[in-house]
């Protein structure tokens, strides 16, 4: 029986590479070789925390849900696909509704108990899988999923033509929705950062101006540049005070969508404030139906991810991998499963 290599998280910092028999591909579904994986945010809190919100490490598990390789066989052979890790079981209401996202039966790839990407080979359901054009590989469709979050946060804000919006939070997604915003024609995209690097990368990305809230004149600009102006905040970050900066930010009337996942599971800020603004706050979960959008918008220049892959790494290498990606040195960390150290 054919061997493949897999990188399962056992428990807190324990991920262990080993080799099990390459999967059966049921009906409906196509072989995948992995070519690469992206480490998110939520992959980090598995790794760290053994578990993210509700949901804990009670088995080991295959982690990663930003994936995309070459298919094996059928009716996509050769093709490199992007893959949606959600696999919802449209029949639910939530599915019925149009809120794939929110199917409360949906199979998430490296999430419970449902197995990810960080492997060299899986079997996924064809009409799961996205072809790319020949402009884009594997890194790049590994992408897409970031940028379908980031997407699918940009399409609950609603935001106006010519409107003027703040991003908290510029890793990978925040990045991506400065971009959006500019693609999309906002006139004024604020970034809030506190990390050097992500904030010379949201000036890179499109930023108007780039503030760091740890500043001790951060409050004394936002009053005098900004207060009154800003007409949507999406936050983006995973820090405890990200959805009070938010509210802080936007205008009388506005409107915040919280797409960042915090650290300890609660999100907090200042009733008052909120509701004296008469705020309107939308939280954001994953993606809706979203990748051919996604593909469209790279393959036609209009959003730039590439530069987002700051890091790559082979499956020898994935420790340094996971430190790397914590430690928040760069953007986003690429595993490459079928990589060597020395290439």
């Amino acid at each position: 029986m054919r061997q493949m290599k897999v990188a399962r998280i056992h428990a807190p910092g324990d991920v262990r590479i080993s080799e099990e028999p390459i999967p059966a591909v049921g009906d409906g579904d196509s072989l995948v070789r992995v070519e690469a994986v992206g480490l998110c945010g939520s992959d980090l809190h598995w790794f760290h925390s053994g578990g993210i919100g509700d949901a804990k490490l009670d088995q080991p598990l295959i982690l990663g849900h930003e994936f995309a390789g070459v298919v094996e066989g059928g009716e996509l052979d050769g093709r490199v696909v992007a893959v949606d890790p959600a696999r919802p079981c449209y029949e639910c209401r939530e599915c019925d509704e149009g809120h794939r996202n929110l199917c409360t039966h949906v199979k998430f790839a490296g999430h419970g108990r449902n197995d990810g990407g960080l492997r060299q080979y899986v079997s996924w359901p064809t009409s799961l899988l996205y072809p790319l054009p020949e402009t884009l590989d594997s890194v790049d469709g590994a992408l897409l999923e970031p940028l379908g979050v980031a997407i699918h946060a940009w399409d609950l804000a609603k935001v106006r033509l010519a409107a003027q919006v703040a991003i908290v939070g510029c890793g990978p997604i925040g990045l991506l929705l400065i971009r959006l915003a500019r693609a999309a024609g906002a006139t004024s995209v604020v970034a809030i950062e506190p990390r050097p690097h992500r904030r010379e990368a949201a000036w890179a990305a499109g930023a108007s101006r780039v503030l760091d809230p740890t500043d001790a004149d951060y409050e004394d600009a936002i009053t005098r540049d900004e207060n009154g102006s800003i007409d949507v905040v999406i936050e983006a970050s995973n820090h405890p005070d990200g959805a009070q900066l938010a509210v802080d930010l936007v205008k009388v009337g506005g409107l915040v969508v919280l797409a960042g996942i915090p650290d300890d599971d609660m999100t907090t800020f200042q009733a008052a404030t909120a509701r004296r603004k008469g705020l309107t706050i939308k939280t954001s979960r994953r993606m809706g139906e979203v990748y051919d959008r996604a593909i469209r918008l790279v393959e036609n220049g209009l959003v730039e991810i590439a530069s987002l892959a700051t890091h790559r790494f082979g499956f020898d290498e994935i420790d340094q991998a996971f430190t790397q990606a914590q430690d928040r040195v760069g953007l986003k960390v690429i595993i490459e499963p079928w990589r060597d150290a020395s290439s």
